[in-house]
């Protein structure tokens, strides 16, 4: 885990619930090699917190303003941290 490890929580505005956007979050997570989690809320957002390199962060983050084509992105509201090396896999949560 070196300086460039860094760690993104993102909420995901718009018609982002029913439409495999979690799924395809997943996916491209880990074609990126991003740890973390990515859930639905009750308030309709999807919650998302990655940790990788920054590299990899920022492109996961282009990827959550456009989604899967079934989704309509309003607004990917996103957070910066230091990493925590807590996750080792990248999944959806319930």
């Amino acid at each position: 885990m070196g300086p460039e490890h860094g760690r993104v929580e993102a909420t995901v505005r718009g018609v982002v619930q029913g439409v495999g956007f979690r799924w395809h979050a997943r996916q491209i997570a880990r074609s990126l090699g991003l740890r973390g989690y990515v859930r639905n809320r009750h308030d309709r957002t999807v919650q998302v917190v990655a940790e990788g390199n920054e590299r990899s962060l920022r492109e996961f983050l282009s990827y959550l303003e456009t989604g899967p084509s079934s989704a309509v992105v309003e607004s990917v509201d996103a957070k910066w941290f230091p990493g925590t090396g807590e996750f080792t896999d990248f999944e959806v949560r319930f």
